[in-house]
């Protein structure tokens, strides 16, 4: 047997044996899992942001125990097992890759992207946006929700257009904090960060990946600073806007 399909087939014994004999595996459900899931795979966004291929490793390998787990789960209740849901996955993947293994051309990505979406709506799909889920994170979901607009054609031209929107939500953003109405500042600062988003993807950049980097660094700083103020016995909280200023310019220089 192929060593690939040998693991998997382990996992889905050594689940079998956790369902049936351990206290813990036996009592949870779906719901129980779903917010373990999410945490994993956080761990697994932290791992590939620091390109760290072991942990890399062993969080995909958690992973896979939660999807054999609710296969498990759905299994035991008479829905489905793993082998209907990885049969239902190829055969998606074979239906919306009609330039694999049909006769549809295509020139790039973007075609295949906007092949991809129309597909869906041929499957049933409601809307281009409708498979966005509502749990994602406001920033992956907004990117998420540009990036389905411009696969059927609703999109900018150029950069140049996409910064003056930002440069026009920032000045409705001004007047609205005039008003001092805190739902329309809201609203229009929800505006500018969708728009500086959607810049984001015209310079080619993650949104999410580029303000976990400036909050990775403002950790290291701020740290810096803790560490020089503890090492000299003063506390943070003692000093001056001014000496804490003069702190971050030193941790910038480190």
């Amino acid at each position: 047997m192929d060593k690939n399909l040998k693991a998997f087939e382990n996992l889905l014994n050594i689940m079998n044996d956790l369902r049936e004999k351990c206290p813990w595996d036996k009592k949870q459900t779906i719901q129980s899992l779903r917010k373990l899931t999410i945490e994993e795979t956080y761990e697994l966004a932290d791992a590939i942001l620091k390109e760290d291929w072991e942990n890399i490793k062993e969080e995909l390998g958690d992973l896979f125990l939660h999807l054999v787990f609710y296969a498990k789960i759905a299994q035991e209740q008479q829905r489905f097992d793993v082998a209907e849901v990885l049969d239902s996955v190829c055969q998606k993947l074979i239906f919306r890759h009609p330039h694999i293994y049909g006769d549809v051309k295509v020139e790039n990505e973007d075609d295949v992207k906007r092949n991809w979406e129309l597909l869906k709506l041929q499957e049933g799909k409601k809307s281009v946006l409708g498979g966005v889920p509502d749990a994602l994170p406001p920033i992956n979901k907004a990117q998420r929700i540009q990036e389905k607009a411009k696969n059927v054609g609703f999109e900018w031209e150029n950069k140049f257009q996409v910064w003056a929107k930002v440069v026009e939500e920032i000045g409705e953003l001004e007047e609205a904090e005039k008003s001092e109405n805190i739902d329309k500042i809201e609203d229009e600062f929800g505006d500018v960060l969708f728009a500086l988003i959607n810049y984001a993807r015209f310079l080619k950049i993650d949104a999410e990946e580029a303000l976990e980097r400036t909050n990775q660094k403002f950790i290291q700083r701020f740290n810096f600073m803790e560490n020089y103020a503890n090492s000299n016995n003063i506390a943070l909280s003692n000093m001056s806007l001014e000496e804490m200023e003069a702190l971050w310019v030193k941790a910038k220089g480190k």
